[in-house]
C-alpha cells in the first residue's frame, strides 16, 4: 500500500492533521495501536484556546463543540481564603472553550470515517524506516498479517511513549526535562459544577483545581505527593480535602458520585528537533507540559496546523520553506507554553522542599497578578493563546 503521508497515532494531533490534509486533497493513512472505544472514552484535557476553537471550526469538525462546549471568559484564583477573578474578555477580548479532548477525538474520528478515509485501529508492531530516503516505509501487523506502507512523509503523532521520536538517529534528539516533586489526583464526578469558571486554588496544604466537562459533570484535582498511592484515597477523603483547599467564605463545593479517579505525574519535556528528513514529530511525541496551564492539547493542535501547511507546500508546490521552518517555529510556541505552564505550576503548587521564603514568594506573585493589570494580562493572553494561529499557519 502507498500513500502520501503516513500518520502514526490517532490522538487529536494525528486526527486533526489527517482532516486538514484531506481538506487540501492530500492522501494519508492513520495507524493507531489502541481501540476506537479507548480513544473516545479516555478523559484528558478540556480547555481549548480561542484559536484552537477557530481551527476546529475551519476544519469542519466544530459543530458539536459549538453546541455543547462551555465558553469561559475568565478564571478564579483562590488563595489565603479569598477569591479573585481574572477577566480574560476585559484584558484580551478573548475566551476559552471547555470541551473534553475525548469529544474532540470523537468528532475527528467521525469526520474521518464519514469521508471514508483510511483509519486503522489496533495495529501492532509498528516501525518506521527509510525516512532519510525518498521512499519512507512503515511496517505494521494487523489482523495477524504483516503490512508495509510506503509514503512520501511520516508524521509521528504517537505520543510520549511512541516509537517515532526514538526512531530518529542516535544523538540527534536533544531533551530538556523537568520532573516535578508532586502529582495530580484527578477525579470525574457526576455532579453539576460548583462554579461557572475554573478555580485555581493555592492552599498551604497543596494545590486544587475545580473544572468541568459538562453542566452535569465536574472534573477536580488535588496536589498529592509524586509517589502517592491511589488506594489510600477514599471518596470521602477526596471530597473532604477538596472542600478544605477550595472553599472560601460564601462558596461551597457540591459533592457527588465519583466515577473515575487516578494519579498523574507532572513533568515538562521538550525534544528537539521536531523533524529529521521526511519524519516529523507533533504533539506529545515532541513535548509534554504540566496541565496547570491547559496547554497540552492546544500545542498538539497548533503543531499539526503548521505541519499541514508544511506538507502541503512540499507535496503540491514543491516548496520546502515551511517544512524547513517547522521545527524552529513550533519550538518557539512550545517553549512559550512550557514557560507559562511552569510559571502557573510553580506559583500555585506547594513545593515539598520549599520553606517560608518560597511560600511568601508565591503569595507575592499571586498578589501581583490580581493587583496589576499588566500581570493579569500576561496570564490572560498566555492562557487564551499567545501565538497567532490560523488554519493556514
Amino acid at each position: 500500500m502507498r500513500t502520501q503521508v503516513a500518520i502514526i497515532g490517532a490522538g487529536p494531533a494525528g486526527l486533526l492533521l489527517a482532516q486538514l490534509l484531506h481538506q487540501r486533497g492530500i492522501e494519508c493513512v492513520i495507524l493507531e495501536t489502541r481501540t476506537r472505544e479507548y480513544l473516545e472514552q479516555r478523559v484528558r484535557a478540556g480547555v481549548l484556546e480561542h484559536q484552537s476553537v477557530d481551527i476546529l471550526n475551519a476544519a469542519g469538525v466544530g459543530a458539536r463543540m459549538m453546541r455543547d462546549g462551555l465558553p469561559h471568559h475568565g478564571i478564579f484564583l483562590h488563595f489565603k481564603g479569598e477569591n479573585h477573578r481574572i477577566d480574560f474578555a476585559a484584558l484580551t477580548g478573548k475566551a476559552v472553550m471547555i470541551y473534553g479532548q475525548q469529544e474532540v477525538v470523537r468528532d475527528l474520528i467521525a469526520a474521518r470515517l464519514d469521508a471514508r478515509q483510511p483509519l486503522y485501529f489496533e495495529v501492532e508492531d509498528v516501525s518506521v524506516s527509510d525516512f532519510d530516503t525518498d521512499r519512507p516505509r512503515v511496517r505494521y501487523r494487523m489482523a495477524e498479517e504483516e503490512h508495509t506502507l510506503e509514503c512520501d512523509f511520516i508524521a509521528g503523532c504517537d505520543g510520549f511513549h511512541g516509537i517515532c521520536r526514538d526512531s530518529m538517529p542516535p544523538g540527534l534528539v536533544q531533551v530538556a526535562e523537568r520532573i516535578y516533586p508532586y502529582a495530580w489526583l484527578g477525579i470525574l464526578a457526576s455532579v453539576p459544577p460548583s462554579t461557572d469558571e475554573l478555580i485555581y486554588a493555592r492552599h498551604e496544604d497543596g494545590f486544587a483545581l475545580h473544572t468541568m466537562r459538562t453542566l452535569q459533570v465536574s472534573r477536580l484535582y488535588l496536589q498529592v505527593s509524586a509517589d502517592e498511592d491511589i488506594e489510600q484515597w477514599s471518596d470521602d477523603r477526596i471530597w473532604a480535602e477538596l472542600k478544605h483547599r477550595l472553599e472560601v467564605p460564601g462558596w461551597e463545593l457540591k459533592e457527588g458520585h465519583i466515577s473515575e479517579k487516578a494519579i498523574s505525574p507532572m513533568r515538562s519535556f521538550v525534544a528537539s528537533p521536531m523533524r529529521y528528513r521526511r519524519l516529523f514529530l507533533a504533539g506529545d511525541a515532541a513535548h509534554i507540559v504540566p496541565p496547570t496551564g491547559a496547554k497540552g492539547l492546544n500545542l498538539a493542535l497548533a503543531d499539526v496546523t503548521a505541519l499541514a501547511k508544511a506538507l502541503t507546500s512540499l507535496l503540491k508546490d514543491g516548496q520546502a520553506g515551511p517544512a524547513d521552518a517547522y521545527s524552529d517555529t513550533s519550538l518557539s510556541r512550545v517553549w512559550r507554553a512550557t514557560h507559562f505552564s511552569w510559571w502557573m505550576t510553580s506559583m500555585l503548587h506547594v513545593d515539598p522542599q520549599s520553606d517560608r521564603f518560597g511560600a511568601e514568594l508565591q503569595l507575592s506573585q499571586l498578589r501581583y497578578v490580581i493587583s496589576s493589570r499588566a500581570a493579569a494580562t500576561t496570564l490572560a493572553e498566555n492562557y487564551t493563546g499567545y501565538f497567532p494561529l490560523t488554519r493556514e499557519a
